[in-house]
């Protein structure tokens, strides 16, 4: 593939060539034969990064690191419960392509092989004329006319590519530190602190984290089990069944959050019977009306009431059909009951008389915040507690007792699908989304347990604050009264935040001096139909369009588990169709 272009023909260029360009390729070369046959296009992919992987799944890793999904549960094809317009173009998942067991947890290099295969069935599926040129440099920014060509202008080269039209499908980017961060960044170099900001942890250098030093860590997500893999393991100790061996190379990690404990596991059982009859209570339909509304929307007020009721039918769906002997009401009795219910309390009243253990009753707010009103005595008191919490979220994930649990787990995908359509709707629901759904590998909690009981790890519990002074770091949380723990290291174990403002990246932050508008929360507005970038009076940018966590309408993930609707391949098909009929239009111009 070279790096030339033909001026005569139309120029599409994709900014991002990781799972989302990949997948967006795909969709390409699946309706290009509807959509665009017998013309020329030039496709160009500019991304530093190997395409197909990218930046985040890049081979070049450390082979310590897993995916949090079971190879069963990955996929870059789409199926029958795609809601699209394109054809379905079935293909392996990651486990049928790797010839692994379904429930393995496969490691980050193998996805960016299986990443890279995807994007080289794409190339071969791609109709004779269609021509794709990968340019491994940056994108620094983008110009141009609203109506006319784009310029593309990259790292390293005098001049730019030309675009008729322009994707952008970035995927996690580099930010700027927030206010908070600054100060603390400032501390530490004052007093020869160690201050590692939100970033990802595959990238940073952590040679500073001396052994046997205390390094304090805010965050109990997904970057965290990298970091504590990386400390741990990548420092030469070892696991002999649940006891870890330390190799001495450890510093001793305590970690907080603002839940104060870690995201719940994977669900390790596979289902059995009838899946919920998903959309029920929040579906299209609703969506629509919410976005008819002639003030717009509030997320608490008007959305999250559907999304609880959605996810309480999902969970005593499950609950009624499988497990009806801990019931006391028939199900069609129980589901006309539920659908009647005008409000919260109408629900709890009708659960409370149907289901007769708590514990088989869906809490989203207990969930959300499990320490609240706990406390603890001492601080060695919590490390025991905290073991429990977990040992006891292991065995119900593990249990297909507690099935109702993937029910679910299966209305998060399905609402996730609709507030996509929403666009904006705050962060919190991503959080809460990660924290349910999008957990740490069973056995990665079970390294957790092992790795506290040979004190290299240390819980600091719920509402964890980091104050720096006295020529250190302290943190303390609300769970254990009086506690704090001093350190001269702090590393903030999460993803930077996708804000357009703080963005690294001055293709975002020019793009934005350029007239795009953000939402209140700093993310790049889009119109959800097609992806396309809005200005700040709501209009469509008619030749640049965006996909990915750094928009509005972010979706889980570039790929997803099959069968589950899959929004990020809605989206990319949309994406695809819009600028294929787009450039059909242009290359038809061309030839008159």
């Amino acid at each position: 593939m070279s790096d030339g272009t033909r001026a005569t023909r139309p120029q599409l260029v994709i900014v991002g060539a990781g799972p989302r360009g990949t997948g967006l390729l795909e969709r390409i070369a699946a309706n290009a034969p509807e959509l665009y046959a017998g013309s020329g296009l030039d496709i160009h992919l500019v991304d530093p990064h190997p395409p197909g992987g990218g930046r985040i799944w890049r081979e070049a890793q450390s082979p310590l690191l897993w995916m949090n999904s079971h190879a069963e549960d990955v996929t870059m094809f789409t199926d029958e419960t795609v809601v699209m317009d394109g054809p379905v173009r079935e293909g392996p998942t990651l486990h049928e392509w790797a010839g692994l067991h379904g429930r393995t947890f496969a490691g980050r290099r193998l996805q960016g092989r299986y990443l890279r295969w995807v994007y080289e069935q794409a190339l071969a599926e791609l109709p004779p004329g269609v021509t794709v040129h990968h340019h491994p440099r940056r994108a620094l920014r983008v110009s141009g006319p609203r109506e006319g060509r784009q310029q593309v202008w990259l790292e390293g080269r005098p001049r730019p590519l030309l675009a008729d039209l322009v994707v952008l499908a970035l995927g996690h980017l580099d930010s700027e530190l927030d206010e908070e961060q600054g100060r603390l960044a400032a501390y530490a170099r004052e007093h020869g602190l160690v201050h590692l900001p939100p970033d990802f942890t595959a990238d940073s250098d952590l040679s500073p984290l001396k052994a046997g030093e205390p390094v304090l860590v805010r965050g109990f997500g997904l970057a965290f089990v990298d970091l504590m893999v990386l400390l741990t393991e990548g420092r030469g100790g070892r696991y002999e069944g649940d006891t870890y061996v330390p190799s001495g190379r450890e510093p001793v990690l305590y970690v907080g959050s603002r839940r104060g404990v870690p995201y719940h596991s994977k669900i390790g059982y596979d289902w059995t019977g009838d899946r919920p009859p998903l959309p029920r209570f929040f579906g299209p339909a609703e969506v629509r009306e919410l976005l008819a509304g002639p003030t717009g929307f509030d997320f608490r007020r008007d959305v999250w009431p559907l999304v609880e009721k959605e996810l309480g039918f999902a969970h005593y769906h499950r609950l009624f059909t499988a497990h009806a002997e801990r019931t006391a009401m028939a199900w069609s009795d129980f589901e006309e009951k539920y659908a009647a219910a005008a409000d919260p309390a109408e629900i709890q009243a009708l659960v409370a008389t149907a289901v007769p253990d708590p514990a088989d009753r869906l809490d989203l707010a207990a969930l959300d915040h499990p320490l609240d009103g706990v406390r603890y005595g001492s601080h060695e008191e919590f490390q025991e507690g905290l073991r429990g919490y977990v040992e006891a979220d292991l065995a119900r994930r593990h249990d297909p007792e507690h099935s109702a649990d993937l029910g679910v787990f299966l209305g998060l995908l399905s609402v996730y699908g609709q507030l996509v359509r929403l666009g904006n709707v705050g962060s919190w629901w991503h959080g809460f989304f990660s924290y349910l759904a999008s957990g740490p590998p069973g056995p990665r909690l079970r390294q957790m347990l092992a790795l506290s009981r040979a004190g290299v790890l240390r819980f600091v519990g719920a509402g964890m604050t980091v104050t720096a002074e006295g020529g250190v770091f302290r943190a303390s949380g609300a769970t254990v009264p009086g506690f704090s723990v001093e350190a001269r290291a702090l590393v903030e174990a999460r993803l930077p935040e996708p804000t357009v403002g703080r963005a690294r990246d001055t293709l975002l932050r020019e793009l934005h001096a350029d007239g795009a508008a953000e939402t209140p929360d700093g993310l790049l507005r889009v119109d959800p139909g097609d992806g396309r970038v809005l200005d700040g009076a709501g209009r469509p940018h008619p030749r640049r369009f965006a996909l990915g966590p750094y928009t509005d309408a972010r979706t889980p993930g570039a790929f997803t588990r099959p069968c589950t609707g899959g929004p990020a391949f809605r989206q990319n098909d949309a994406v695809a169709r819009a600028a294929l009929v787009l450039l059909r239009g242009l290359a038809g111009r061309a030839a008159a």
